[in-house]
């Protein structure tokens, strides 16, 4: 029987994409794994691969199509030898099966799954589930599989758990909270309509900017997390003159490997230590409770052209600062691309958001939600200080915003993770001990 291949869900929150292109034609023949398809969502251009082995019959929406609905069919494949006169009509998007999953992002569960398999059924399972299952560890038996038939695919492996997730594991792992509705904001003053505002400058000369994917969602996200977030902000100067010194002796050691470590790279390390060593402020906001979580997962904003993204470096405590370097590197340049995957830039508990390089002195960031926190970094510059003698010396200072969310750590415990930071920028050669 012919299978409909539909407009995946990159993400819990997309609902629809743009098919960027198609990477096959009809008649082509595919395999599993095989990338059909790129698909641009509000962040980044993912490609997609087969699940099932087949030809192309029919390409059903052609590529470069805005708004195309998750879920919607987009092609159809033809197995087992079936001519495309077999092809069935498009079902609605809520009945039809999913034939597609992304090459580097776990698909979003559907919502009710059919019952696992009783013992000597025969399970039919893709190649790459399969080999996910194998890593993982998996019972495949226990699995309700939500391709085509019944069949294993990639997104039910993924977000299969080796073993079942108990109450003392949620303030460890946030994907394992409920789900929480995202506070309403309908009804609140947003500015003027589009109309008014097209009519008060109908007798000036101006372009329209059209609003693509990414500006809708961080004009949404960045409303909503000033109304509905009880900001408040701790300040302090941190003099980098030890720092720059260290730095400089370790790109001298590390010339020979080519690796070059920025005082970004510096800042991620004292960040993800001090949520170490303040524990406390290590926490997320997730509707109806805190989480607090046990690994220091640092978002940094990256800017690219048209909006932003927050990569997240995982257990960046743990890392090397050379290792930090390298990948931070590797996000930021695949975020210009728009190449990263949903995953990469989804979680952490606290952000770092640098305009240094831009000659800003300070600033005030907006918390990107659920995080606890985000330090907004400003330049390092020389200014007159007075040394512990009385005595007026120049020294280099940097000075930072901690912009903290109220409902998840209280001022004492702000100001204590902030000094933490500041003791790891001040002392650097500790933060190697």
């Amino acid at each position: 029987m012919p299978i409909e291949i539909l407009m995946p869900a990159l993400s819990p929150t997309m609902e629809e994409g743009t098919l960027a292109k198609w990477l096959v034609k009809e008649g082509d023949t595919v395999k599993s794994g095989d990338v059909m398809a790129e698909i641009e969502t509000d962040k980044a251009t993912m490609e997609f691969e087969a699940v099932d082995e087949g030809v192309i019959g029919k390409i059903l929406i052609p590529a470069g199509t805005e708004g195309v609905k998750v879920n919607t069919a987009i092609a159809v494949l033809l197995i087992d030898g079936e001519s495309a006169s077999a092809a069935p009509a498009p079902k609605p998007a809520a009945e039809a099966t999913v034939a597609v999953a992304p090459a580097s992002v776990a698909a979003v569960p559907v919502a009710a799954a059919p019952a696992p398999r009783s013992e000597g059924t025969r399970v039919f399972v893709s190649p790459l589930a399969r080999r996910i299952a194998a890593d993982k560890g998996l019972d495949l038996t226990a699995i309700a599989g939500s391709g085509p038939h019944g069949r294993i695919v990639r997104a039910d492996v993924e977000t299969a758990l080796p073993k079942p997730v108990t109450a003392a594991s949620v303030i460890a792992a946030p994907t394992a909270a409920p789900a929480t509705a995202r506070p309403a904001t309908t009804g609140m003053p947003t500015g003027p309509s589009t109309e008014t505002v097209l009519k008060m400058y109908a007798d000036r000369k101006y372009e329209v900017v059209r609003l693509d994917g990414m500006r809708k969602t961080i004009a949404a996200r960045l409303t909503e997390a000033k109304q509905t977030i009880p900001h408040f902000y701790l300040r302090r100067d941190i003099k980098l003159d030890a720092l720059m010194k260290f730095r400089a002796e370790l790109n001298a050691q590390l010339e020979a490997r080519k690796v070059k470590l920025s005082v970004n790279d510096f800042i991620i390390k004292a960040c993800a230590l001090a949520l170490q060593q303040v524990p406390a402020a290590n926490a997320v906001w997730a509707g109806d409770r805190i989480l607090k979580l046990k690994p220091s997962d640092v978002a940094v904003a990256v800017a690219i052209e048209g909006g932003l993204f927050t990569p997240v470096l995982k257990d960046a405590d743990q890392k090397s600062l050379s290792a930090l370097s390298a990948e931070m590197k590797d996000l930021a340049t695949r975020a210009r691309d728009r190449k990263l995957a949903p995953h990469e830039y989804q979680g952490g508990s606290f952000a770092i958001s640098n305009l240094g390089m831009f000659g800003i002195d300070n600033f005030d960031a907006v918390i990107n939600p659920p995080h606890g926190g985000i330090l907004a970094v400003g330049a390092g510059v020389p200014k007159p200080v007075v040394g512990k003698d009385g005595q007026i010396t120049v020294a280099t200072i940097m000075s930072v915003t901690l912009s903290v969310d109220h409902r998840v750590i209280d001022g004492a415990l702000g100001a204590q993770l902030l000094q933490a930071i500041v003791d790891n920028l001040e002392n650097p050669l500790a933060m190697l001990a």
